[in-house]
Parts: structure tokens; C-alpha cells; sequence
């Protein structure tokens, strides 16, 4: 089970309007470069591994809902195959928001997944970032 964790650019963004949990575009991406929560606010800080054999940053399907004094960003399980070689090292994973600017680099980021150690996918394996049980990415107090 990989530790959650959270950019602290997070609030400001949502102050500031860049982020749309109903409407936007989520995406995740594979980085072996370790996340700095003060430090990296945009997609082009953190560097994504190669997209090849398999890999490519992608697009998760994303639910915000609330019920009381608590919103929840609710996703699906991703899951890359390797083909036609492996892809990795990585041992992040990088949720991002495609609408929030004009190109892919400067998208804010939200959250990071660590799984402790570095992984390779090798060709004809697959590799699952697992959501938990109940589909939470992520709950925040609103009232």
C-alpha cells in the first residue's frame, strides 16, 4: 500500500479557482523523482518518466460529491501494461490537473502517491495504482 500525500499548493489552488473537481480532467503520472510538497506546484517540476512500452500519463475517471461537513474526490483504479519492453523505474505517482492551464507542463498538481521503493514494470506485467477499497483519493472539511 503506497503513503498519500499532498502538495501544499493544494489550497491556494482551490482559492485562486484552477481547480474544478466536477468538470476538469484528472490525470495520474509515474515519476522516480521524489515529490517536494513546498517546492513543487506544477506538472514540469516533477519529472515524468519516459512514455513508452505501454506507459503514458492517464486520465482517471473522477467524482467530487458532499455530504454534510465533508467533500470527497472519488477515482478509479489505473492500470498500465507493459509491451513491447518495460517502462520504470518509478516509485511515485503524480495526480495532476489537465485543465488548469494551457499545456500539460504547467497543470497543477494535487497529490502524490510513494511506494517506498522504486518499481520496473517488465514487458507482459501490469501495474495497478489501486485506489483504496472505497474509491477516496481524497476528503476535505467544508463547513
Amino acid at each position: 500500500m503506497a503513503n498519500t500525500y499532498t502538495f501544499n499548493c493544494l489550497m491556494e489552488d482551490l482559492g485562486l479557482g484552477k481547480h474544478n473537481f466536477s468538470n476538469h480532467q484528472l490525470r495520474v503520472y509515474l515519476t522516480n523523482s521524489a515529490p517536494d510538497s513546498n517546492n513543487h506546484t506544477i506538472k514540469s517540476d516533477l519529472a515524468e518518466i519516459t512514455a513508452a512500452n505501454g506507459y503514458n500519463n492517464a486520465s482517471i475517471s473522477a467524482n467530487w460529491s458532499r455530504s454534510g461537513a465533508t467533500a470527497t474526490l472519488a477515482g478509479t483504479d489505473v492500470t498500465w501494461t507493459a509491451t513491447g519492453g518495460n517502462f520504470g523505474p518509478f516509485r511515485y505517482i503524480v495526480l495532476f490537473n489537465a485543465n488548469s492551464a494551457g499545456n500539460l507542463a504547467n497543470c497543477a498538481l494535487i497529490q502524490w502517491w510513494d511506494y517506498g521503493s522504486s518499481i520496473t514494470c517488465n514487458n507482459g506485467e501490469n501495474f495497478t495504482w489501486d485506489v483504496p477499497a472505497n474509491g477516496t483519493i481524497a476528503n476535505f472539511s467544508v463547513g
